[in-house]
């Protein structure tokens, strides 16, 4: 089962050259992502590696890179995301970042989606994903710190 995990702002937003704008913000969502990852396989790509000081506790942390030759004590590097998501047996969760989302989304058996309602003018986003999947569920919205959002599933149309 390959899950993606992301939280994306009202136009799709997952990031800028800064990072998560809503960093530290949303605490109930920490608490989703860390409740749905531990225990599981985590795939990042390199950029989303690069913001980690250390591996996520209670996971094995694969970084997806075709470039990196070697990793921080805790992580792994898998050359080729594709072929290991197409070929694993185990539950992965793909925590993005957005090359990663992009490159993999045909591949996705759900989506967990934190959708929140504004726009926090992002620079990477999520690829386009609402013509290929539909939305099999939605919590009631949820504000925190200003910022209201709920919690989706996705899966492939069939």
């Amino acid at each position: 089962m390959i899950r993606f995990i992301a939280a994306m702002d009202s136009k799709g937003g997952l990031a800028n050259n800064h990072g998560i704008p809503w960093q530290g913000k949303l605490p109930t969502d920490v608490a989703f992502f860390r409740s749905k990852t531990t225990n599981n396989i985590v795939l990042m790509g390199h950029e989303t590696y690069d913001e980690f000081k250390q591996p996520l506790s209670k996971r094995r942390n694969l970084v997806a890179s075709r470039n990196l030759k070697s990793v921080r004590p805790g992580f792994e590097v898998i050359h080729d995301a594709r072929k290991f998501l197409s070929q694993t047996k185990e539950e992965v969760w793909n925590i993005g970042g957005a090359g990663l989302f992009a490159a993999t989304l045909d591949l996705a058996d759900e989506l967990y989606i934190t959708q929140l309602g504004q726009d926090f003018n992002c620079t990477k986003f999520f690829p386009e994903f609402k013509d290929k999947f539909e939305k099999v569920s939605e919590t009631q919205p949820q504000t925190e710190n200003g910022i209201t959002f709920t919690f989706q599933v996705w899966r492939p149309k069939t």
